[in-house]
């Protein structure tokens, strides 16, 4: 059969019309016939972003070993073997494609081998344009669900992650390397300690960046078992033949956060490097490889010198991964960030709870910026849920407006005087820039000073 039978070759819709993720498709034609394959690839060729042609299973193959695919078109009557056992195949050694056949016999026999070869959609032969754009758009979009729905439920499994928020020099200075490093595809390893928001620092680098409309996958290493992290990682082929893709390429085209990777098994940090330097991913069990576009980003709070130094950690994968280190400071060390970032997660606990919001008065707001915060901003952010629960601060933060503890109720000036020292102290004595970093003047900051004999 020839594309002569097909009829409406151009129709008037746009992609649009058939949803965003035909735009982005990577589609591979399996027939043996010329025409077919000129006619799929005509009404294809302005609408997705890649369309490959085959015509014989060998060659499909070939194609298949070489490039990932996000479907496969392909009829069912071909020389030498048929689209269903060439699907059943290429299941076994690792195809992650959806599949739409066409024939001209539909009958219920074949419908049922189809299905459970995990064919997605048929075309009956003749069809039109827009059957066929139609049945490829379905199955694209559901193939999107899915993975979207895989990536939901493994975000909320991570938990809530809070605003990246802050206005002190410190953090500007990590504002502005993440907008230095997001057009670029350079790896970045985030330090600092537990809580100081790396992960928020590598959510806001994946949004800045021109993969922003992709995924954005966060994984804690030391959240999965050892023996099932290279399964989620990875995919697997299942023992039932299903091919099960895993974390690494539902992230394909977007950014991957791996966090602890300190705590990561020394098996997985092996098959890693692999895909550092190659980017392609093996499911475990399966005989091809899965070609990736990913941006790769990493985080730890340990000390990954001294856990290569003593055999823990692979000093190829440390290089691979310690292209860009970028500190993340402690809370204490930027406490003026403290009086917006606890104003934020009271509106947002208030919220949340349906309770009402306690008041962050001065007295508070210094007590908490004279605290040393060793769980940085987690800890306050857990400070803040605990006290619109209970409806009161604890006793070391209680100020004006929770005076249960008996503590003397301070006058303002007293609140502005220590403000000030301590912003001084914060900048080692340069009066220039602490009265810059509070919004005064210099004068203001001298004539207080003088006032209270400094």
């Amino acid at each position: 059969m020839t594309a002569c039978v097909w009829i409406n070759l151009l129709d008037t819709q746009t992609t649009e019309d058939y949803g965003y993720a035909l735009a982005g498709a990577s589609i591979l034609i399996i027939d043996d016939e010329p025409g077919i394959r000129h006619f799929l690839y005509k009404i294809l060729l302005p609408r997705v972003k890649r369309v490959e042609q085959a015509a014989s299973a060998a060659e499909a193959t070939q194609h298949l070993d070489n490039t990932h695919f996000d479907l496969v078109i392909l009829d069912n009557v071909m020389p030498g073997k048929t689209g269903l056992d060439w699907i059943k195949e290429q299941r076994q050694i690792g195809l992650y494609a959806d599949t739409i056949m066409m024939t001209a016999y539909a009958d219920l026999e074949t419908a049922i081998a189809a299905l459970r070869a995990g064919v997605g959609d048929f075309i009956l032969k003749p069809f039109r344009a827009n059957q066929l754009l139609g049945a490829v758009a379905r199955t694209l979009d559901r193939s999107h669900l899915r993975r979207d729905n895989h990536l939901l439920r493994h975000e909320l499994a991570a938990g809530r992650v809070g605003a990246f928020l802050g206005k002190s020099p410190q953090f500007e200075e990590v504002r502005t390397m993440l907008a230095r490093l997001a057009p670029l595809p350079t790896s970045v390893l985030f330090t600092g300690e537990s809580g100081t928001g790396k992960e928020i620092a590598a959510r806001t680098l994946h949004k800045l960046s021109d993969r922003a409309d992709k995924p954005f996958v966060a994984i804690n290493c030391a959240s999965f078992a050892p023996d099932r992290m290279m399964h989620q990682l990875f995919g697997v082929r299942e023992a039932d033949g299903e091919n099960r893709i895993g974390l690494l390429a539902l992230a394909d085209g977007g950014t991957l956060f791996l966090d602890e990777v300190a705590q990561m098994p020394y098996v997985l940090q092996t098959a890693l490097l692999r895909v550092l330097d190659d980017r392609r991913v093996r499911p475990v069990g399966s005989e091809r490889e899965i070609p990736l576009d990913l941006r790769l980003l990493f985080a730890t709070n340990a000390d990954l010198d001294a856990a290569v130094a003593s055999g823990q950690f692979r000093a190829d994968l440390f290089h691979r991964m310690n292209v860009v280190n970028l500190a993340m400071p402690r809370l204490a060390d930027r406490s003026e960030d403290i009086v917006e970032l606890a104003a934020y997660f009271m509106q947002q606990f208030s919220k949340e709870l349906g309770m009402a919001p306690l008041d962050l008065d001065a007295e508070t707001l210094l007590k908490m910026r004279r605290y040393d915060w060793p769980g940085n901003v987690r800890e306050l952010r857990n400070l803040i849920e605990r006290s619109v629960i209970l409806g009161m601060f604890p006793s070391e933060f209680a100020g004006n407006s929770d005076t249960s503890g008996g503590e003397a109720i301070e006058s303002l000036e007293l609140v502005t005087q220590r403000h000030i020292l301590h912003m001084i102290d914060q900048c080692d004595g340069n009066r220039a820039e602490a009265a810059r970093r509070l919004g005064v003047s210099r004068k203001t900051v001298d004539r207080k000073c003088a006032a209270w004999g400094f």
